[in-house]
């Protein structure tokens, strides 16, 4: 049986609701519920392999996933702006976001690039191509991201043409060379 991989993006937290770079923080009441409900409808019986972040363990495990951490779907490291709204750094610092957003090579904020995130994602999903059987990822947006652009054979600069919102689904599948998309849904 080849290997399905399925993600699941994190929940929101009180960062995706203010329009902020987050830092490793908990959902907020409204993402727990919606976790709880996705869950229901989920019904997944596997274990999950989830980002170090709190609000990757956390959504886990009210979808009813038991977690495992794989260092490797950590969220993008975007440094000093951790925290931060996007509206704030567009007001201190234009410039650097306007790089950041047109650039996969930049990192301004003294974290990871958009590249160096593809790196890392696309290394991680080579490594598990030939596992069998269902793979469950509990994970963040942009890894979400870059495993799509994986899949589909497109580069780290089609980063920002893909929008994933929390507990949005992903669908993967692989012949043990290659992965495929196959499906997503919110």
């Amino acid at each position: 049986m080849p290997p399905r991989l399925t993600f699941v993006a994190c929940a929101a937290t009180p960062a995706v609701r203010a329009a902020a770079f987050p830092l490793d923080e908990t959902l907020d009441e409204a993402g727990k519920r919606d976790a709880v409900k996705k869950g229901e409808e989920f019904r997944l019986q596997s274990p999950a392999l989830t980002g170090p972040e709190t609000r990757a363990i956390e959504t886990a495990a009210l979808l009813g996933l038991e977690g495992v951490v794989e260092p490797d779907l950590r969220d993008l490291d975007v440094g000093r702006w951790a925290g931060c709204s996007l509206s704030g750094v567009a007001a201190c610092e234009p410039d650097a976001l306007a790089a950041w957003l047109s650039d996969c090579s930049a990192a301004p904020h003294g974290g990871e690039s958009i590249e160096a995130l593809f790196s890392r994602v696309s290394i991680w999903l080579q490594t598990i191509s030939t596992r069998r059987g269902r793979l469950i990822a509990v994970t963040h947006p942009a890894v979400i991201r870059v495993a799509v652009l994986a899949a589909i054979q497109a580069g780290p600069g089609s980063f920002w043409n893909i929008d994933i919102s929390p507990l949005t689904v992903v669908d993967l599948t692989s012949n043990g060379r290659r992965w495929a998309l196959k499906s997503i849904a919110s």
